[in-house]
């Protein structure tokens, strides 16, 4: 049987694709979505337990009822973000595979992305069941960390677990989702898997906008939850302070600031290339 040959696309053809390809104005639009919901979901979700349980504006804290709702009870206010970050994350992680798609194909002829579209849509549910699997495994290793770093180990088990599944959600979910989950089969293709998460994420060097927007909210979300446990160590006695609102809404915090960063990183190098791109074919024009 004939072997087909592999798809070649010409050096200076590629750079002018991959600058084409990537749609900027759609990728600042659902970024803005996203993490207005993501922030909306950590403030105000949690607000629901004052419909259901009125008494918790009863409470006579010192502080607003509004607060009342997020700090009265950290289980409550974990599971509704973690409720609300499922339905986010897995929104977000499939327009991130969507340009992962969109990007790889780019070059390609009819026949060809006509085949990689069915095995995109093919494998949506199986992948989709794989990254669960993988990010309650990052969870896992994250509930672990987090106990190693000084949370209570013996009390507090819900506390801890939840924060972990949000930071799991934020940091691995999407990666997983777009990238594939990395495991240790020998074949090429999980290989492959095993290389771009080792560049990603332990190298720290995304070459493109696609991989920005999963590595830099992911380093934040971590980064943030690490600086959000420092004010517990504070003797001030305050409602917020307890385990572990702080790390818990500094890790959202990171994820926000990290996506808005990988969107204001890639739109300035986009512009940067744009410039360039029109100097060099002015100069092609005058010549």
């Amino acid at each position: 049987m004939p072997v087909k040959p592999a798809k070649t696309i010409a050096p200076s053809s590629t750079h002018e694709i991959r600058h084409a390809f990537f749609p900027y104005a759609r990728y600042t639009s659902v970024v803005g979505v996203h993490t207005t919901i993501v922030a909306f979901t950590a403030l105000f979700l949690p607000q629901t337990s004052l419909l259901l349980w009125p008494s918790l504006a009863e409470s006579g804290r010192p502080q607003s009822q509004f607060q009342d709702a997020l700090t009265y009870n950290p289980v409550m206010t974990l599971a509704w973000i973690v409720t609300g970050l499922v339905v986010l994350q897995v929104w977000w992680a499939g327009w991130i595979r969507q340009w992962c798609f969109e990007y790889s194909s780019r070059g390609g002829t009819s026949d060809e992305i006509k085949m990689d579209r069915y095995q995109f849509d093919r494998g949506r549910f199986s992948r989709l069941g794989r990254t669960v699997v993988f990010t309650l495994c990052v969870a896992l290793v994250f509930h672990a960390t987090i106990v190693l770093f000084g949370a209570p180990s013996a009390s507090h088990l819900p506390h801890t677990f939840l924060l972990a599944i949000v930071l799991a959600l934020l940091s691995a979910f999407a990666p997983a989702y777009a990238l594939g989950s990395p495991s240790f089969s020998s074949d090429t293709s999980s290989f492959i898997t095993r290389l771009n998460w080792t560049r990603l994420f332990a190298e720290l060097s995304p070459r493109n906008p696609i991989e920005r927007a999963l590595v830099y909210p992911a380093v934040a979300t971590l980064l943030g939850a690490w600086l959000g446990a420092l004010p517990i160590a504070l003797d001030w006695d305050r409602p917020w302070q307890v385990w572990p609102l702080t790390p818990l809404f500094g890790g959202i915090t990171g994820y926000i600031v990290g996506s808005l960063s990988a969107l204001s990183v890639s739109a300035l190098q986009w512009l940067a290339e744009e410039h360039v791109r029109r100097e060099q074919s002015e100069k092609q024009k005058t010549t």
